[in-house]
């Protein structure tokens, strides 16, 4: 079973935990480095997850967090834009991926939910189409990346 649990600022030391274990494990899936995040000071962690009008989940299967996705306004204000996923090798298959996706879907409510992903990141791709995102063309600010979105 999967369980999430949604963060605040105090959870800082968590998502450092969890953001610096998916960027050493799935560094061609971000734009976001670890040589850019590793030494961040606690001030910018906490700066993270104050993003105003955010959600921040972190995912739990038998009790050990082996996932991560956040939810952020979108500069137009009509969107929400997916940012920040990923599952642990230990969480994959298990459904972790879909769980935070569709927690993130719900909370958006009727807002138009959107994201960019690596092209060539298949897995995810799969993820996200199974999610019901659909492919609305390439990313006009990384041309690695295709954007998907999901009304």
């Amino acid at each position: 079973m999967v369980d999430l649990r949604v963060l605040a600022e105090d959870d800082w030391k968590l998502w450092r935990e969890l953001r610096l274990a998916a960027l050493a494990e799935a560094p061609y899936a971000f734009g976001s480095t670890l040589a850019g995040w590793q030494d961040a000071g606690e001030e910018q962690w906490r700066q993270r997850l104050r993003i105003p009008g955010a959600r921040d989940l972190v995912a739990y299967h038998d009790g050990e967090p082996v996932g991560m996705a956040s939810g952020v306004p979108a500069g137009d204000g009509a969107a929400v834009e997916v940012i920040s996923v990923w599952v642990s090798p230990a969480g994959r298959g298990r459904g972790v991926g879909d769980a935070l996706l569709a927690d993130i879907v719900r909370w958006a409510g009727e807002a138009t939910v959107r994201l960019s992903v690596k092209a060539d990141n298949a897995a995810a791709v799969r993820l996200y189409e199974r999610a019901g995102f659909v492919h609305v063309g390439p990313n006009p600010a990384d041309p690695d990346e295709i954007l998907m979105e999901r009304d």
